[in-house]
């Protein structure tokens, strides 16, 4: 298989350059996960990178390759974001009494 030396951005993995295998396009994975052992022999800490363009070609516009940017937060969603899809909010324990904010009571009228 084809590989491809790609520098590592921020987090742990900074300054880094390691050979990422290709896949059938060409590119990269979208996502590189590192997973670090506990020193204590616990659950290891994963480390997501994520693919970025590494900067543009100058006059030609092509894309120069990829490198990895550290995201403490994890890997963003994959989910198809369909357009009648709702963001999905955090479920909070409500009054099922209450009334909506913005909506006026039956008995004010």
């Amino acid at each position: 298989m084809k590989s491809e030396d790609t520098p590592f951005e921020g987090g742990p993995m900074d300054g880094r350059v390691l050979p990422v295998l290709l896949g059938i396009t060409g590119h990269p994975p979208k996502t590189y996960r590192i997973p670090v052992p506990a020193p204590d022999g616990g659950p290891p800490t994963v480390l997501v990178y994520v693919r970025t363009p590494r900067g543009g070609g100058g006059r030609t516009g092509l894309s120069r390759g990829w490198k990895y940017v550290y995201a403490p937060e994890g890997a963003p969603s994959r989910r198809p974001r369909w357009p009648w899809s709702r963001p999905s909010a955090p479920r909070e324990a409500a009054d099922p009494d209450a009334t909506p904010e913005g909506k006026p009571d039956d008995a004010d009228g």
